[in-house]
């Protein structure tokens, strides 16, 4: 695992979208076709419209799958992942191929479709987020380290619901979803290159857990650790509390 440190989120973001956009392009060149997970979330934003900016992809061949979506919430919400990866990658790019959650439609029809596609064959890179909780996708602490499944329903932490309110995605706690359906850790690590955008304050207490603590089902992202090719992109904020050694 790498840990990366700019100064700021869009230097961050522009440095990730570079190492995203080779990995897709040499995808590409090598097998004709790039399989690709990416997340959403506020914190990941400036990363997907940094990615669209790249030169030289040929995004009818990418093919597109989708880390987490909320049970329950349609795509017409501000909150929706889908409505985010739609207008913040999918429409910029022209990308036909991909995988959305059904979070409110029929789940274990989802699940089954879904999860079969993804499964088919190796995915070239994952977009990555790190929770406030820690968490990877939405698996929340304690994380399940050991389910094959590629996709599971999980329940929602308080303090997973919380963040969500905070980045105004919703109006309080009780607007928020308490399941959704997230990628499971095992499929997530499967990945062969995971790359991870996770700027700003507060996300610096997750970010001293998970790289400078133990590998833990507690600190679900601590699993990143574990991955041969993994590149962890953090701005000052979110690197703050990282001892100095990991900051040179």
């Amino acid at each position: 695992m790498q840990l990366k440190i700019y100064d700021d989120k869009q230097s961050l973001s522009q440095a990730a979208a570079r190492q995203a956009a080779t990995a897709i392009r040499k995808a590409v060149l090598d097998h004709g076709r790039a399989r690709v997970v990416a997340a959403t979330a506020a914190s990941q934003i400036a990363f997907l419209e940094a990615l669209t900016q790249e030169p030289g992809i040929d995004w009818t061949r990418v093919e597109l799958f989708h880390l987490d979506e909320y049970v329950g919430l349609p795509m017409t919400h501000p909150g929706s992942f889908r409505k985010m990866l739609l207008e913040n990658l999918i429409q910029k790019t022209g990308i036909e191929n991909y995988h959305l959650l059904d979070g409110d439609g029929d789940l274990a029809e989802v699940l089954e479709r879904v999860g079969q596609a993804i499964a088919s064959a190796p995915i070239d890179i994952a977009f990555l987020g790190v929770g406030e909780n820690g968490h990877l996708a939405f698996n929340d602490p304690p994380a399940d380290f050991e389910i094959e499944d590629p996709y599971l329903i999980v329940n929602l932490d308080e303090a997973c619901r919380q963040q969500q309110v905070g980045e105004a995605w919703f109006s309080d706690i009780s607007q928020v979803p308490k399941q959704a359906i997230s990628m499971s850790v095992r499929q997530i690590l499967k990945a062969k290159e995971l790359l991870a955008v996770v700027p700003d304050t507060r996300k610096a207490q997750a970010v001293r857990a998970c790289f400078e603590g133990e590998i833990s089902a507690m600190t679900p992202a601590s699993i990143l650790r574990t991955h041969p090719d993994a590149t962890i992109y953090l701005d000052k904020n979110s690197a703050s509390l990282l001892s100095s050694a990991a900051q040179n």
